[in-house]
């Protein structure tokens, strides 16, 4: 059924107030059931909206959209999230000890958490700013009627009793009641559930976090701000959020298994070092700090954020919005992308390039129809716009009754008065749903849509526009062509993802050969072979079977669009999805990831995660490479941090074995933490890297830093045991630690050398720096004394360096081994 009813600002009113009357008897209050929606008490409606003064009376009462929309999280939350950590709560504790019983050598780890949280709140108070910035760039603005004319204006600027306008792909941004219905259709289906367009009337209530699928109208805000029903689903939908992620679930799972293993080993490493050995107090206290403070990864997590945060920041100047952070993450994982090829794949306008009258219509009255149903619809979609652009309204026909194009139906319509008194019902649309299976205007539709062009036809109904049964008795009258803009860009974008892997599925609402034509074009692989999706299986799996095989699909409707993304994710596959059309909104939903152009309706930007702003698909793979960017090199830098929580578990559970002293300070471990793992790990992090996401991150990064972490630590304790063998007098100790300090530095350093490759230039030059930095403090007399390293003789230096070299080679070999028998 259609719709068609406006109401003029010196007409009555729903429920027969006067149009000058007042708005102050809104009911705010009455409840609105998401399911069953029951209509509040009718507030009156005024066409022209408020007046300034009633706005500001109703700022004044507090009686404004509010709700705090963000893009990033609050500065105060910033801090708060990199301070106030678990991890630097224990080694606050531990510092605040170390002060009191140690030279401020053996306190330097608490600056260098300090400077490490301080960088991490700079790096995302700099994303906060950039994302701001793009966040009010992307922002949405509804038309809100006040005087008397149409203005747009920022959602938190709405205040109750507003009307606002609404058009196709609209969000309902506030609760209301609608007050002018043009074949208003809403979409609720994100938030009851329920697929089916909602028809809406003057009178029916109208829900924030819906959206409108066609037609026009206007609603007046009974509920602003938190009152309003979802006004958390737009907040929500447009957060700087940390949502699910493989890297932050990998990452909190090792924590957690860290926290397991450090509390019995740290307590048998106090009771060892301060009970069972008899020696200087503080001395102890210092090596058993020394020991707890190195099973902390307290870097990684901080690495992480800075890398996700310098991700964003860097799309950011591309002008593409990342909504939820590990979205860049996500799409890196991707093996599916579906595409719109309407402003995906080419661009949003089009032109008339032919019209051909059928059955010997006459082709100035086709141009006369033409005009009038441009003038019918007040808010045309791309394909109307190259018609109105072509042949403007010049007739004074009276448009009796309108329906906008939908894309569940394919057609839009319109009943005229015609100038002479005659009456008449037109539909534009696609010409193989007009038309019957067989007719013979469909072969030459065929030919042309085998060009790449788009044919619309232009057909009169022997029915009313509002009989279900308007499209069965119609008499095609002509043919419009039209041409797509291809996106220049495209071409070179499908073939980066045909290179690295990803398959390509073009999911389009158009006729199935014009689809694959303009695909063809743009030389994607199987785009000879194409399927019109009304012969598309229901069935799950035989679903997910067509789509494996195939690449183009036409004449999809937004249901089928989500139904192919569920096939797909049931088949394994993570699916991104890209579009710019509210027949799009419930795919992107779906999708593991969402990606919308900066262009598209409000409903599809709200819900997606990545926006381009730029509206270039050819940003796409820019995202892909920050992705791997991040997961590889996070996987990198993880393996060290979590290489040495390994090697210092196991070197306190051996130290508590054997009953002696832990064989480090704090200063010692600093050190070598500092060159072999944070500075590198830093540099890693924000290195470019193209390697193909892979899953398993925790299994990835353990397979190699727990027989990483093993060898090193025996190496280390061997080293210890043959210098307590070797060295005797009061000064032993201090030759013992600088011995097992070099074995454990060149270890770790071969570690980080493997971890570097692929080698470039600046891998060489970072890891050779790292090595002279160690080599100065062992030679440099006022360092030896500051970190106390001071090799002594000749034979047990030597003997350290066999023990690592030897060490070394079993990590290479182990790590090759396990590359083999335990490939990610």
């Amino acid at each position: 059924m259609t719709q068609r009813a406006r109401i003029d600002s010196d007409g009555p009113e729903p429920g027969g107030t006067p149009a000058g009357g007042t708005t102050a008897a809104i009911d705010a209050g009455a409840e609105l059931d998401p399911v069953h929606p029951v209509a509040p008490p009718a507030p009156r409606f005024r066409a022209g909206g408020l007046s300034t003064a009633e706005v500001a009376e109703r700022v004044a009462r507090g009686e404004v959209n509010d709700v705090p929309v963000r893009s990033s999280r609050s500065t105060p939350d910033i801090v708060r999230a990199n301070v106030f950590t678990r991890f630097n709560a224990i080694i606050g504790v531990l510092w605040v000890i170390m002060l009191f019983v140690a030279p401020i050598q053996d306190s330097l780890f608490g600056f260098v958490i300090i400077a490490n949280t301080g960088i991490g709140i700079i790096q995302e108070l700099r994303a906060k700013k950039t994302l701001d910035g793009l966040a009010v760039i992307g922002e949405a603005k509804p038309s809100v009627r006040r005087d008397g004319t149409t203005a747009e204006i920022s959602t938190g600027e709405i205040v109750l009793g507003d009307v606002i306008e609404l058009g196709p792909g609209d969000k309902v941004v506030v609760d209301g009641v609608t007050g002018e219905a043009d074949g208003l259709e809403i979409d609720e289906s994100l938030l009851t559930g329920e697929a089916d367009p909602v028809l809406k009337k003057p009178g029916d209530p109208v829900m924030s976090g819906s959206f409108v699928v066609a037609g026009g109208g206007a609603f007046t805000a009974t509920k602003v701000g938190r009152e309003a029903y979802a006004a958390q689903l737009a907040e929500e939908a447009s957060r700087f959020t940390l949502v699910h992620s493989e890297l932050r679930t990998g990452i909190s799972t090792i924590l957690k298994y860290v926290t397991w293993m450090m509390v019995p080993t740290s307590l048998g490493l106090i009771i060892s070092q301060l009970v069972v050995k008899d020696s200087n107090l503080k001395d102890s206290i210092a090596r058993t700090v020394g020991g707890i403070v190195p099973m902390i990864p307290e870097g990684l997590v901080l690495l992480t954020s800075v890398a996700f945060a310098i991700g964003v920041i860097r799309l950011g100047r591309k002008q593409c919005l990342v909504q939820e952070l590990p979205a860049i993450e996500g799409l890196a994982r991707v093996d599916v992308v579906c595409l719109d090829k309407t402003g995906t794949l080419t661009e949003g306008g089009m032109d008339v390039t032919e019209l051909r009258p059928l059955g010997g219509a006459d082709t100035a009255y086709v141009q006369k129809v033409l005009g009038a149903l441009g003038e019918s619809d007040p808010r045309p979609n791309a394909s109307l716009q190259a018609v109105i652009d072509a042949y403007p309204d010049s007739e004074e026909w009276r448009c009796t009754e309108s329906l906008p194009f939908s894309s569940a139906r394919k057609y839009s319509g319109a009943s005229f008065s015609e100038g002479d008194g005659e009456n008449s019902t037109w539909l534009l649309g696609a010409p193989d749903v007009l038309l019957p299976v067989g007719d013979p205007a469909l072969d030459e539709i065929d030919a042309l849509n085998e060009q790449g062009l788009r044919v619309l036809l232009l057909a009169r109904s022997a029915r009313e526009l509002d009989d279900e049964q308007v499209t069965t008795a119609v008499r095609p009258t002509a043919l419009v062509v039209l041409e797509q803009r291809l996106r220049p860009d495209a071409g070179d974008t499908l073939r980066y993802f045909g290179e690295q892997n990803v398959h390509t599925k073009v999911i389009s609402g158009d006729n199935a050969v014009s689809v694959g034509a303009v695909a063809a074009k743009l030389g994607l692989p199987g785009a000879e072979n194409t399927v019109d999706a009304r012969d598309l299986p229901t069935d799950r799996d035989a679903l997910a079977k067509v789509l494996d095989e195939n690449t183009v699909f036409g004449r999809v409707t937004p249901q089928q669009k989500r139904d192919m993304v569920a096939a797909l994710q049931s088949r394994g596959h993570t699916v991104a999805m890209t579009g710019d059309g509210v027949n799009d909104v419930l795919a992107l939903k779906d999708a593991d990831i969402g990606v919308s152009m900066g262009s598209g309706s409000e409903a599809t930007r709200a819900v997606a995660q990545i926006v381009l702003l730029n509206n270039s698909f050819a940003t796409l793979p820019s995202v892909v490479a920050e992705g791997r960017r991040v997961i590889g090199n996070i996987t990198r830098v993880a393996t060290l941090f979590l290489t040495k929580t390994v090697y210092s578990v196991l070197l306190a559970v051996l130290v508590v074995c054997s009953q002696v002293e832990y064989p480090f300070l704090p200063r010692h471990l600093t050190l070598l933490s500092t060159l072999t793992i944070g500075i590198p790990a830093f540099f890693l992090a924000l290195a470019p890297n193209r390697e193909r996401a892979r899953p398993h991150f925790v299994r990835r990064v353990m397979r190699y830093a727990v027989p990483g972490g093993v060898i090193a630590a025996v190496a280390t304790f061997v080293t210890y045991l043959i210098a307590r063998a070797h060295y005797d007098g009061p000064d032993a100790l201090k030759a013992e630690t600088s011995a097992a300090t070099l074995a454990l530095f060149l270890t770790s350093m071969w570690v980080l050398a493997i971890i570097a490759r692929p080698y470039t230039w600046w891998r060489i030059a970072l890891v050779g720096a790292m090595g002279g930095a160690f080599l100065i403090v062992l030679v440099v007399p006022w360092l030896q004394d500051f970190f106390q390293l001071k090799l002594e003789g000749a034979v047990m230096p030597w003997t350290a360096v066999g023990v690592a070299v030897a060490a070394s080679a079993l990590i290479e070999y182990v790590f090759r081994k396990v590359d083999h028998r335990f490939p990610a």
